[in-house]
């Protein structure tokens, strides 16, 4: 048996710290982005409870069992894995008092491999540096969730509906926003379980009861902007998911007796002008198919505005996500030394980190001053190269094979010129002015943590 053991110090005291591991989002609030795991059953923290998962590692398809041991409620919680990879796994979670505003988070995992001494030497230095790069993400995670979020009284509950669930944002939101005590309603084409409603934007269709007692309401839906070439079907698509989705929530919202206090609607950076000048939520708008998209969407949610609901128009840059996204598709290039600047480089990418976004929608529901346009963007500048530079030196990788415009503009027509080659500088100058704090105002820090790689 080997032994892994790491701490980490936290601002709150050792029962909120707890309370925070006991809330049904932990678990998919810890699972690192580069991980892809599906809970089939996620385990109450009770004795005997167990857990089923599917892990991807690599081309296989692993099955995790596990199960709770022990429960000292307010102190530590121990899983033993049932069935799984390792010939055995045991993992002490603890929650160490050290004074009222300050507790010590510990992880301790004692694991065997397969094989006994030769799985140990073939394998035992991968783990160990495989726990390590995962705690240290997990650490850090619920470092600041508790101290951003669960300081004096924590956050007020409510009952949220979201669009999108399934998506790239809405899978990393959910979670967060169930951690913070939240109600989760979801809208899907599909059925799903408990919370989960039907609806049909082409055909004007939500399930009834959906909206009741709704509190706010976050509108991610829409068609993958990169999920193919633009063909005119595709445009269509685009904008069609977008307006017909928007216009009926916004319609059904402001029919409401009892409306909810907030509609926050996903939009994009592309409604400015890309001519590489600073712009803030007053910025000129832009032209192309994107910014039309831009324009028609929060348009579409002009009924809800009227009917006096604060809205607000989340609009994002890259999120950066090794889950999918403009970060996920270049990965593989870059790991493989083949990455680079796009065009001259000279572009300017306005981007976020995944958790710096999923702060903004918190702050969008819960913050009444917050309306209208909403610059989801990093405080820092960059330029392409040096996006690319950063991204090779964070990989470990040389970041200088170009991919030249042209060739851009020769395999991805339109969509190319007005997303890879865009020059976009956009400013978050309404999250400055309201004191927002970013977690990764870098792009280093947020790509060090993102694809576990500290420094």
């Amino acid at each position: 048996m080997e032994t892994f053991k790491m701490s980490t110090a936290v601002n709150v005291g050792a029962r909120t710290l707890w309370g925070w591991h006991m809330r049904p989002g932990a678990f998919g609030r810890l699972t690192p982005p580069w991980e892809r795991v599906e809970v089939e059953v996620e385990p109450r923290l009770e004795a005997g409870a167990r857990g089923q998962f599917r892990i991807q590692a690599g081309p296989l398809r692993l099955r995790w069992e596990a199960e709770i041991e022990e429960v000292i409620p307010g102190s530590q919680f121990r899983d033993r894995q049932v069935r799984g990879p390792f010939a055995e796994w045991e993992h002490t979670h603890r929650f160490l008092h050290e004074a009222e505003d300050r507790a010590v988070l510990e992880d301790e995992v004692h694991f065997g491999l397969p094989l006994g001494v030769f799985g140990a030497l073939a394998g035992g230095r991968v783990v160990r540096s495989k726990l390590r790069r995962m705690f240290t993400y997990r650490h850090e995670v619920t470092r600041q969730d508790v101290e951003r979020y669960f300081q004096g009284d924590g956050p007020t509950s409510k009952v949220v509906l979201v669009t999108g669930a399934s998506g790239l944002i809405g899978r990393a939101l959910v979670p967060l926003l169930r951690t913070l005590g939240h109600t989760v309603r979801t809208l899907s084409r599909r059925r799903g379980g408990e919370g989960a409603y039907r609806w049909d934007p082409a055909a004007g269709e939500v399930e009834d009861g959906a909206l009741d007692g709704v509190q706010a309401v976050i509108h991610l839906a829409g068609e993958n902007i990169a999920g193919g070439l633009w063909t005119k079907a595709r445009r269509e698509r685009i904008l069609r998911s977008r307006v017909e989705g928007t216009q009926l929530l916004a319609e059904r919202v402001a029919a409401l007796k009892e409306p909810p206090e907030a509609f926050v609607c996903a939009s994009g950076v592309n409604v400015y002008a890309a001519d590489g000048c600073a712009h803030d939520e007053e910025g000129p708008a832009g032209e192309g198919f994107l910014a039309d998209v831009c324009r028609a969407w929060e348009g579409a949610a002009a009924t809800a505005e009227s009917a006096g609901v604060r809205t607000v128009f989340v609009r994002t840059g890259v999120v950066l996500s090794p889950a999918g996204g403009a970060l996920g598709k270049m990965l593989p290039a870059f790991r493989a030394g083949l990455g680079g600047p796009v065009g001259d480089g000279a572009q300017h990418l306005s981007w976020i980190a995944m958790d710096d976004l999923l702060d903004v929608y918190v702050a969008a529901i819960s913050e009444g001053t917050l309306r209208g346009p909403v610059n989801a963007v990093a405080p820092e500048v960059m330029r392409q190269g040096d996006f690319a530079r950063v991204l090779g030196r964070v990989l470990r990788r040389p970041a200088v094979a170009p991919l030249p415009g042209f060739a851009v503009k020769g395999v991805l027509g339109q969509m190319g010129r007005e997303t890879l080659l865009a020059d976009l500088n956009v400013i978050p100058e309404v999250l400055r002015r309201c004191g927002h704090a970013f977690r990764y105002p870098r792009l280093e820090d947020a790509l060090r943590h993102l694809l576990g790689k500290p420094a």
